[in-house]
């Protein structure tokens, strides 16, 4: 790459003043030239340093094949910018947030919508902020075309989301996915932190994820402050997060069961998540793992009879596991249902920037665990489990090798846990001053990324979240196309993304 970026590695902070100021070609050549090698944008966001600076645009880029990350930054001048969407689709809707909260407009874009249906930063006192929900949709002309409007109240309990199919008779067009309505103002709520507030805001940005986005925070902290975690202390966040996604995976085989009728598995792995988040309970008192991450380690300890208790349990719960998802792939009945069915090509998962399953399903090989090692992992490496078709049985599939591997690991770790101390105290300097970290985590639906900047003070002056349904939920609308109405709960649920992660 030509144009000039700092490199970081992920969790560790650098300067701030040290982020290359750009003019927007450098910037523009500095994005198009990383994509085109295989560069991912992990990161793209706006900030305002005083009431009457410019507009900063930050882009974050992560580089497995190098295992770096890279940063920098530009500024604009006036109400608008050129739009990379049309030559770099992994930042469509970054641009479309940038736009929404402050106001500056990339001149260009295809597709120039509300995200969270938020005032602007820059925009006048008296200007009310857009409802939620309200814009134009795109519209299928001809005759015969009907459109179908789903959410955002949906049957059941379940978060909210608007789904607006343009179709004729059964056959989908196009599917317009409208967010917004979980938009609860989490990211202005962490600028002045960390303060007693940051830690429960982090434990239910996405409550699934708790101890996924916990982690992900520690680890932006714990560089920021020059804190050694204790060795005893990473193995445990290590079973935490294998853990919540055994949980998850379990639970949405189960749930992908349901959808096509098969009770067998949807039942037997409707309880076998809860035996997976029993144990997390068994280790925190939590279910969700609430309580147990925190700067310099985790909170609860485990001895050798809650060890031997959590080992039986995961004997068990595999056995019981294996059992009831191999009914999926001995089933001609779900295999016919799960097969060709939502297919999103390699091609248009790297175009987009698809992580975790939803991504190796496609056949991309992308894994933090693998690409960016945190914590454990730095030293215990999970292979990456792909498979290529990109269909609902890829994603179904994807999501078994994962068990078995989280499984292997959990145990590996559990038999070999070392002795010694579960936390270490924060030191008492604080934060860096001025200074700019990437914490990348994989969640149990992909890569989560947060981005903390800090002020002279060793405040947080600005602090992104991007959880994984940010990227997935377009791929979401790429399944459907082409595909059967009915088959929307099958894709929705093959994708299971997040509505307040996204929203936050």
């Amino acid at each position: 790459m030509s144009t000039p970026m700092l490199t970081l590695r992920n969790g560790y902070p650098r300067p701030r003043q040290n982020i290359p100021l750009l003019d927007w070609p450098q910037f523009r050549t500095a994005i198009l030239e990383a994509v085109a090698e295989g560069t991912r944008v992990s990161a793209m966001f706006g900030h305002i340093a005083a009431a009457e600076s410019p507009v900063e645009i930050y882009v974050v880029l992560s580089d497995r094949e190098g295992a770096q990350l890279r940063a920098a930054k530009t500024q604009i001048a006036g109400e608008s910018f050129p739009s990379l969407t049309p030559d770099c689709p992994q930042v469509h809707l970054f641009e479309r947030e940038i736009a929404e909260q402050f106001g500056v407009k990339p001149e260009g874009h295809p597709w120039l919508k509300p995200v969270r249906f938020v005032k602007s930063q820059r925009g006048a006192k008296s200007a009310e902020a857009p409802v939620v929900g309200v814009m134009n949709f795109y519209r299928v002309e001809g005759e015969e075309i009907h459109e179908v409007a789903v959410g955002p109240v949906h049957a059941g309990i379940i978060e909210p989301g608007h789904f607006r199919f343009q179709c004729h008779g059964e056959h989908v067009f196009h599917l317009e996915i409208s967010l917004g309505y979980q938009h609860r103002g989490v990211e202005r709520a962490l600028v002045g932190g960390p303060d007693k507030r940051t830690i429960h805001y982090m434990e239910t940005l996405a409550g699934d994820t708790t101890i996924g986005h916990t982690k992900a925070y520690c680890l932006a902290v714990e560089g920021l402050a020059k804190c050694k975690v204790p060795i005893r202390a990473q193995v445990l966040r290590g079973v935490a997060l294998e853990l919540e996604r055994l949980a998850n995976h379990t639970g949405d085989l189960g749930a992908l069961a349901g959808d096509v009728g098969f009770l067998p598995t949807a039942s037997y792995c409707g309880r076998l998540r809860g035996d997976f988040l029993n144990m997390s309970a068994r280790i925190c008192g939590s279910r969700f793992g609430r309580g147990l991450v925190r700067p310099g380690g985790v909170t609860f300890d485990t001895d050798e009879k809650r060890v031997a208790e959590l080992l039986k349990n995961l004997e068990n719960t595999e056995r019981d596991v294996t059992n009831a998802v191999k009914l999926l792939w001995d089933t001609p009945s779900v295999m016919n249902r799960f097969e060709e069915t939502g297919k999103v090509s390699l091609e248009t998962c790297d175009k987009l920037g698809l992580v975790g399953p939803a991504a190796r399903a496609c056949g991309a090989e992308r894994d933090v665990r693998n690409d960016f090692p945190f914590g454990m992992y730095r030293f215990a490496a999970i292979p990456v489990s792909t498979v290529s078709t990109g269909d609902v049985l890829a994603r179904a599939y994807v999501r078994w090798l994962e068990i078995q591997r989280s499984v292997d690991f959990v145990r590996e770790q559990l038999k070999t846990l070392t002795e010694g101390p579960f936390h270490a105290p924060m030191p008492p300097a604080g934060l860096a001053p001025d200074s700019f970290v990437v914490s990348l985590i994989e969640g149990w639906r992909g890569e989560i990324c947060h981005v903390a900047m800090t002020d002279e003070r060793g405040k947080f002056a600005r602090y992104k979240v991007i959880d994984p349904s940010f990227h997935n939920w377009s791929g979401l609308a790429m399944a459907l196309r082409n595909q059967q109405i009915s088959d929307f709960p099958l894709c929705n649920k093959s994708f299971n993304l997040s509505y307040c992660g996204h929203d936050l």
